[in-house]
């Protein structure tokens, strides 16, 4: 079992104790995150709902981003990510959720934020936790990074 597949049965397995469920909120990872999640075979008992919202109209339009945050501070950002990890929480009715947006090459970044940038939030009931991180490599490494850590701080919020 690869290290993926290995931490989202270890989160199916917290979830299912805690009778939790989780819910994706993804722009960089394209479902990946929830794809992880649903290889798990009785998922469905934890795994309310992903979103895929790729484009900022979906991020506004399905999670309830404010338009607004995208020309104040860009779609890679603190702002974003939390709203898209609050949206998904109310629209899911999920005890907790991730949101990842990020920059995944190979073009796209600027100075103040390269290729690999990723900012990540983590909701459980009213607290959002945030994340940014700078992963190396190449498209393909940088959404299986991006996983991998949304679902290690998935881990951290449901406990030991």
């Amino acid at each position: 079992m690869d290290e993926i597949t290995q931490l989202a049965a270890e989160l199916g397995a917290r979830l299912r104790t805690l009778r939790a469920q989780v819910a994706t909120a993804e722009s960089c990872t394209g479902g990946g995150i929830a794809e992880a999640i649903t290889r798990i075979p009785g998922s469905s008992r934890w795994f309310e709902a992903g979103f895929v919202t790729y484009s900022n109209r979906q991020k506004t339009r399905q999670l309830g981003v404010p338009a607004a945050v995208f020309d104040q501070v860009g779609a890679v950002s603190r702002e974003v990510v939390e709203a898209m990890a609050r949206g998904a929480k109310a629209a899911a009715d999920a005890q907790f959720t991730v949101a990842v947006s990020g920059i995944a090459g190979p073009d796209g970044g600027s100075p103040e934020k390269p290729v690999g940038t990723v900012w990540f939030a983590w909701c459980a009931g009213d607290d959002v936790l945030t994340e940014r991180r700078q992963f190396p490599g190449d498209r393909d490494e940088v959404r299986r990074q991006t996983v991998r850590v949304a679902l290690e701080g998935l881990l951290r919020l449901t406990g030991p």
